[in-house]
């Protein structure tokens, strides 16, 4: 399937919580209320038209004014992508888990809480992956600063 496909499919379903498309561009993507991504993603993988069955990527970007959270999914049986992506505010980042509908989504959420911040809402055991248990910040945030020292030892 064609993204523009997959955009008029996202947008007829679920209406003005498809907050913008872009079907055309080099990694075509639809902006999610992050409300409303639980569903979405439900929808795209058991719409046997859509079928995305595997979830490549879950990731954290830092803009300035949001942190957002991307999934790019695939469809093993259709041999398509596309990416979703939701945006969510600085201050206390926070968004339902996909983790009951893609397992791997377990250590993506877990890596993007530990490295952004972001928490995701009924996740079964979201706490660092990367880092020790009693870090401080984020540190793929913009505005983390490192600690200078760690356990007595310089950073």
């Amino acid at each position: 399937m064609k993204p523009q496909e997959i955009s008029v499919i996202l947008t007829e379903k679920f209406g003005a919580r498809i907050l913008e498309s872009q079907p055309e561009a080099m990694n075509p993507w639809s902006a999610v209320e992050a409300t409303a991504i639980l569903d979405v993603c439900r929808f795209m993988r058991t719409e046997d038209s859509l079928c995305m069955d595997h979830l490549e990527l879950l990731g954290g970007v830092d803009y300035k004014d949001r942190i957002e959270i991307v999934y790019i999914l695939y469809s093993m049986k259709h041999y398509h992508r596309y990416t979703m992506k939701c945006r969510l505010p600085r201050e206390n980042p926070s968004i339902p888990s996909v983790e009951s509908i893609w397992g791997v989504a377990n250590w993506h959420e877990r890596e993007a809480f530990d490295m952004f911040g972001v928490v995701f809402e009924g996740h079964s055991d979201l706490r660092r992956i990367l880092c020790p248990d009693d870090w401080e910040g984020y540190p793929l945030r913009k505005d983390y600063r490192p600690p200078k020292i760690y356990r007595g030892m310089p950073v």
